[in-house]
């Protein structure tokens, strides 16, 4: 995907002391591991999320699982298979009614809880690094230089040859793709199906229906009301529900569209503005935040700014990879917006803010719904694109177990990184805070470090393999801090990711 140049380019700042936790307010409960990301491509950041780690902003954190006051599961749903509760259908109608009708709830329900960007885990400084200043190594070189180090045998252990995939090069970005919105005109009458729903029913049903329509026009000629439609087997999709048919009268039309955020297109700097406000009194009303509080620094810093690069494949979506807003736009102004990075085998939820006036239409589970159809559109156009992933799962926390309710879901082991469906995983919650989820005692990591020595890193602008590094400046004790880093990322992340070495 990426080209042959782009590198991801981090720095590691180990496990933080222990910092506020958004969920339990613990004051130091929260801990986690934490690297400065300068650049990242989208391939490894889909390695990195599916090893739980998650980024806020250009910072990426990894919690540590058996200290943290609060676990927090990486979580995924099965977005192809995904069919809507009742409470989500209720939520979908909700929607539906107030843009068909405007009836707003009179009911304020409470502020649905989202992931917290993590602010108070800020990182360090981090070092100023320029990728096109890069004098790269060739890969070639860099296996020439191992054999002449002499202290190859204190790094090296168990080496294992690396094989690096071949990428596309990148196109350039669109600007900007509109999903759509709920206005959507029903298909005129003898055209056929709409073929923007799935054709799901049977040639049986479709044969009642015809005979069903012949008799109710007969009787209509003979002033006989007709009867109601038979209702068939096949349940509505979740697209069905989204794009029901709104009524002629309808005085508000949602619209929803996608506008990438790095680097901006021309409709997110245009936006901007707006999006901020809303962010603006999201954090007042449902966080509390004071008024001086939500600066546009910290807007930008968090949900703006991403290490992700702007990526594009013959065989991917459209409008490419990488980092993206999906703005509500309801009656001609944003309502909400979406903060998800487009990745290869997933869309990656970030955070969810909207505007307090519509707090009581549910926006943070409609959005949801509305993220989980937009990954089954993409999947039309990658077919590995399938999975949509929630952020974390914590159970410890009660308000946050609505996320295991778009099934079918799983959680990520944090010891074997391997998935687990909730059903299994729940029993095992509810006993312990923190738990291995896979229970097979011989499931491994089958990304378990074997050589730190092939990691990669990058020093006075040169990329080499640490146990280079370690052989020409013998005097540094950085070992240790490697293997940790090595061990969260996972062998051949650390093979690929360049590692910063002041």
């Amino acid at each position: 995907m990426a080209g042959n140049n782009s590198y991801t380019i981090v720095e590691y700042f180990g496990g933080d002391d222990g910092y506020r936790c958004g969920y339990c307010k613990n004051d130091k409960g929260n801990f986690s591991h934490g690297m400065w990301s300068h650049s990242m491509t989208v391939q490894d950041y889909q390695d990195l999320i599916d090893r739980g780690w998650r980024r806020s902003g250009k910072y990426v954190y990894k919690p540590i699982m058996k200290k943290t006051c609060c676990p927090q599961y990486t979580i995924r749903c099965h977005a192809l298979n995904f069919q809507p509760s009742k409470s989500h259908k209720k939520i979908l109608k909700k929607m539906n009614k107030y843009i068909s009708k405007g009836d707003l709830p009179a009911a304020q329900e409470d502020g649905e809880p989202m992931d917290s960007v993590c602010e108070d885990a800020g990182p360090r400084e981090p070092t100023k690094v320029c990728q096109s200043d890069l004098k790269v190594a060739a890969r070639a070189d860099i296996k020439n230089e191992i054999p002449n180090c002499s202290a190859a045998e204190e790094v090296q252990k168990n080496s294992v040859d690396s094989t690096a995939g071949s990428s596309e090069n990148s196109q350039n970005d669109s600007a900007s793709v509109s999903e759509g919105g709920t206005d959507a005109k029903a298909p005129n009458p003898g055209l056929g199906a709409d073929p923007s729903r799935p054709p799901s029913r049977k040639a049986k049903d479709l044969r009642k229906e015809r005979r069903l329509q012949k008799d109710q026009k007969r009787q209509h000629g003979a002033g006989v009301s007709p009867p109601k439609p038979a209702h068939t087997n096949q349940p509505k999709t979740l697209e069905e529900f989204i794009n029901e048919s709104l009524e002629n009268s309808s005085s508000d039309r949602l619209e929803v569209r996608l506008v990438r955020s790095n680097p901006p297109s021309p409709q997110f700097k245009a936006s901007f503005d707006a999006s901020y406000q809303v962010y603006k009194l999201y954090q007042m009303a449902i966080h509390k935040d004071p008024p001086d509080k939500p600066s546009e620094s910290q807007f930008r810093r968090f949900l703006c700014d991403s290490p992700l690069e702007a990526e594009h494949s013959p065989d991917g979506p459209e409008m490419g990879y990488g980092s993206f807003h999906q703005q509500y736009w309801l009656d001609g102004r944003i309502v909400a917006v979406g903060v998800i990075d487009i990745l290869p085998t997933c869309v990656s939820s970030v955070y969810l803010y909207y505007h307090p006036d519509f707090t009581s239409l549910s926006l943070g589970s409609y959005s949801a719904l509305r993220e989980i159809a937009f990954t089954r559109k993409l999947q039309k156009q990658s077919t590995k694109l399938c999975y949509y992933y929630l952020g974390f799962y914590v159970h410890s926390c009660p308000k946050m177990r609505y996320k295991g309710q778009y099934r079918p879901a799983d959680l990520l082991c944090p010891e074997s990184y391997t998935w687990v469906s909730v059903e299994q995983c729940i029993p095992l919650l509810n006993n312990s805070r923190y738990a291995r989820l896979n229970q097979d005692p011989d499931a491994g990591d089958s990304q378990a470090v074997k050589d730190v020595g092939r990691a990669l890193v990058l020093h006075k602008r040169t990329v080499m393999p640490y146990i280079v590094y370690s052989c020409k400046f013998k005097g540094r004790s950085d070992t240790a801090e490697v293997q940790e880093y090595a061990s969260l990322v996972g062998q051949d992340c650390a093979e690929r990711i360049l590692l910063y070495r002041s």
